[in-house]
């Protein structure tokens, strides 16, 4: 089988071919766990898929000896094609980085050898040679930390699954769900197969989601940056009569605050939204939001804002005595400020 040519598969892609596979190595670098195991899969299944009486092994790199590493990248006695998951490639042992990369050079045309990286500097060394290997092809699994990066994963889901998601739509998904990558992906998956064929907008995830949490408090934080006293209020009551924590509604409050306030700080509030999206530290879809949400706000209520959020906050976590009277009061002051009524 002739080799494939060498590429570096995205943390989105979940499907492979068998050509992709065999004859070659997959290196899986990072910390992400689910990401880890779904390029393992992926591997399996189209090893699965060209032959399936295939034979599956599995190891940990620190047992392995010389004779062990050979036995399980060489052909199947049983079996013409194999399929050999090597895990922790961080702690093979030194004598055996030569063999590795011998087999690289030259791997078996029917075995598909999957070697598992579990991140950090450790057997980095062993890592920079094979990247370089024609035959290795290495999926990049890196940790997932911060809000935009789990919404560019779950759109890069949506993609995956044939279908569009709206970019406010895969921000309210991750408020929703929250930072679960296998909790992302099985909702993109059933959005798409109960929707197949359409563009998945923010009605749609709201009907699905809009009733978890930390939507709630999204949803609250969205009315007050726009000024709808009766919009947030509402919001507002609906979160706590259906258990929100008063903790997560002046979290996402802070954060639409701290967002209008670094908008207005900006000396470049006119330039370019990717340039804009960079200084804020947002995705640039949400620079249209933020600008829009910022024409009823200046510098002093904004200060005004940030001060009553912090108030409030403090009364959440203690200092206060009843949580539902210290949020409607922060919303009523918020959108009091956001009007103009100092």
């Amino acid at each position: 089988m002739a080799a494939a040519p060498k590429n570096s598969v995205p943390t989105g892609v979940q499907n492979v071919s068998a050509q992709q596979v065999l004859g070659r190595i997959t290196l899986v670098t990072g910390k992400e766990e689910f990401l880890n195991e779904r390029a393992v899969t992926s591997v399996r299944r189209a090893v699965m898929a060209f032959d399936s009486e295939a034979e599956f092994s599995e190891a940990l790199a620190s047992t392995l000896t010389a004779s062990s590493l050979e036995e399980m990248s060489a052909p199947s006695l049983f079996s013409s094609t194999r399929c050999a998951v090597v895990r922790g490639l961080e702690d093979l042992p030194d004598d055996l980085y030569d063999r590795v990369l011998a087999y690289a050079a030259a791997p078996v045309e029917d075995v598909a050898l999957v070697l598992m990286h579990g991140g950090g500097s450790k057997g980095s060394g062993l890592l920079n040679k094979l990247r370089k290997a024609a035959t290795v092809t290495e999926v990049k699994a890196a940790e997932v930390k911060y809000a935009s990066g789990f919404q560019e994963f779950a759109r890069s889901e949506f993609a995956a699954l044939g279908a569009r998601v709206a970019p406010e739509a895969a921000e309210f998904l991750v408020a929703a769900v929250g930072q679960d990558l296998r909790s992302l992906a099985a909702a993109a998956h059933q959005l798409v197969s109960d929707f197949p064929g359409e563009s998945i907008g923010m009605d749609v995830v709201k009907r699905y989601f809009g009733g978890r949490a930390e939507a709630k408090s999204f949803a609250v934080a969205d009315a007050v940056m726009v000024g709808n006293t009766d919009a947030a209020i509402e919001e507002l009551r609906w979160a706590l009569d259906g258990g929100t924590p008063g903790v997560l509604v002046t979290s996402a409050l802070a954060g639409a605050v701290r967002a209008v306030a670094k908008f207005l700080g900006t000396s470049s509030r006119g330039a370019r939204e990717a340039d804009l999206a960079r200084d804020l530290g947002v995705p640039p879809w949400k620079v249209k939001s933020i600008r829009s949400q910022a024409r009823g706000w200046d510098d002093v209520q904004i200060s005004a804002a940030l001060r009553a959020v912090a108030a409030a906050d403090a009364d959440i976590k203690g200092a206060g005595y009843d949580a539902h009277y210290t949020l409607e009061r922060l919303v009523l002051t918020l959108t009091e400020l956001r009007r103009g009524s100092r």
